[in-house]
């Protein structure tokens, strides 16, 4: 039988008893989705590689301790969570993260409509001009708000899996994602965009 279409939990198990290439075939199919929660609370390519490489290490040390109530990409999402909160904790990640941020994509939220038409120079600059206004309220919201609305406009993690990530209901998590667009679209409208829904 073929390593691929073995279930998580039976590479769990065997990764459990010493099959290394059993753990690695878990890694490699969560590597996106772990490298994505990272990103998700750190902002920062690199500070995400590094959380997620915590992550995996993590769940390794403490496979013993997985025990299938929840899936085992839920289980290693949490951990991953944790390990990139702590991180984001650094005062000195904090600050080149939150207050020189860089110039890259994952800034720009899921918000943004996207154009078939080239843009004229004003086009691009109001929408340059608004990709960074809302990247700047969305760092304004409350940690509990914006870290749920990251998670959720990543587009790859169930409600449950972000409730799980950050210990919270999934009733709780729909709402905070609720309330940090609501917020959003609230301050964009203060600061004269009308077409923010």
């Amino acid at each position: 039988m073929s390593i691929d279409r073995v279930t998580d939990a039976e590479l769990v198990e065997r990764a459990r008893h010493g099959d290394a290439a059993a753990f690695g075939e878990l890694v490699d199919r969560h590597r996106h989705a772990v490298y994505r929660a990272a990103l998700a609370a750190l902002r920062s390519p690199p500070d995400a590689e590094d959380a997620a490489q915590d992550g995996f290490v993590t769940a390794y040390r403490r496979l013993s301790s997985c025990r299938g109530e929840a899936s085992f990409r839920t289980w290693l999402l949490s951990i991953t969570w944790n390990q990139a909160i702590n991180h984001r904790r650094s005062a000195t990640r904090w600050w080149r993260v939150f207050v020189q941020p860089s110039a890259g994509k994952e800034d720009a939220p899921a918000f943004e409509e996207h154009s078939s038409a080239d843009p004229s120079p004003e086009q691009a600059l109001a929408g340059s001009r608004m990709r960074s206004d809302i990247v700047r309220e969305i760092r304004a919201l409350p940690a509990k708000l914006r870290d749920a609305l990251l998670l959720a406009q990543a587009g790859e993690y169930r409600y449950e899996e972000i409730g799980a990530m950050l210990n919270a209901p999934v009733g709780t998590i729909k709402w905070r994602v609720s309330e940090a667009r609501r917020l959003v679209r609230q301050r964009l409208r203060a600061r004269g965009y009308s077409d923010v829904g």
